[in-house]
């Protein structure tokens, strides 16, 4: 400990905000209580594998359908209320709604209106020019939008194939989310942030899907497979000849008497012809010990012309 002057030479070391190595804690998260299921990491992370697969899935169908440059990246995996999705949206978007029975019943696949303009121009011979109306799309335009988004939910069924199996169906369009009634304000909602990339622009895509359809796959998907009977039966015989196997490993073993504690001037002073008092009794057994634990008791004695211990006890009978 430093002494007393110095800390009154230099108050600021003992009133530094820097908090101790030891001290250091995480910061505490708020918990809302109307939301007490939570996104586990284990189910977050299995979502994100399966979006992981589903960005480099939609890369390719943009930029086969664009022709050009383009790139899908997974940004964040949320739990989020219905009406807190609806919120982070713009006021006038271009939303899809969809079904995937049996996985869940409806979800929402949203673009921005400035993003589906610019694939539709590309997709019809534009440029895709950086000036687009902020418009519902025309009956044409929809139609060529339409096709493309089947195709990005049809590779959305191949890459979730981890979680569970799903047939998506377009179930309608809608351009305020205002008017997206696919779940209720308050329901539960895995929420998917995504960034699209057209040549040097980037735009932000959303995924929402409702947490209560999803958990039961999340946890089907999550628990050990189960065994087969040849696979049951395989396990059995390794098991039992790992615990044979072990049976036959050799081990060192000692016979000793018990220990007699010394003091270091007495150990010191020691010289040729001294005797010790042990601190063993003449009557009582030696400790046989393995790996210094004593598991038995033995007498000393002879087997022919060498030394032996003659087991008188072990643990478990002491036990």
């Amino acid at each position: 400990m430093p002494p007393t002057d110095e800390l009154t030479a230099h108050p600021e070391a003992a009133t530094s905000d820097a908090p101790a190595r030891g001290d250091r804690r995480p910061e505490p998260q708020p918990y809302d209580f109307r939301q007490p299921i939570q996104l586990s990491r284990e189910h977050s992370r299995m979502l994100q594998l399966a979006l992981d697969g589903f960005c480099r899935q939609a890369t390719t169908v943009f930029t086969s359908s664009l022709r050009t440059v383009c790139l899908v990246t997974l940004t964040s995996v949320d739990q989020r209320t219905y009406a807190e999705y609806i919120d982070s949206l713009d006021n006038s978007t271009y939303l899809t709604i969809f079904s995937a029975d049996p996985l869940f019943a409806q979800g929402v696949f949203e673009l921005p209106l400035v993003a589906i303009m610019t694939c539709v121009d590309h997709m019809l011979g534009g440029p895709g020019r950086i000036d687009q109306p902020e418009r519902p799309l025309t009956e044409i335009e929809a139609g060529v939008a339409g096709g493309m988004i089947e195709r990005l939910l049809g590779e959305m069924r191949y890459s979730m194939t981890t979680i569970g199996s799903f047939e998506p169906k377009v179930r309608g369009v809608e351009y305020s989310p205002q008017f997206a009634q696919v779940a209720g304000a308050a329901d539960v909602m895995v929420a998917a942030a995504l960034e699209l990339r057209i040549n040097e622009r980037s735009f932000r895509m959303t995924l929402c899907m409702p947490f209560s359809g999803l958990l039961p796959h999340l946890v089907r998907a999550g628990a050990p497979a189960e065994l087969s009977d040849h696979e049951r039966v395989k396990r059995e015989r390794a098991a039992a000849e790992l615990k044979q196997q072990f049976q036959r490993v050799p081990v060192d073993v000692a016979v000793r008497l018990r220990p007699t504690n010394l003091g270091p001037v007495d150990l010191a002073a020691l010289k040729p012809g001294d005797a010790l008092r042990l601190a063993h009794p003449a009557a009582a057994p030696l400790e046989v010990v393995v790996d210094g634990i004593s598991f038995a008791h033995a007498t000393a004695g002879a087997s022919g012309h060498r030394l032996a211990a003659l087991i008188v006890g072990t643990s478990k009978e002491n036990a």
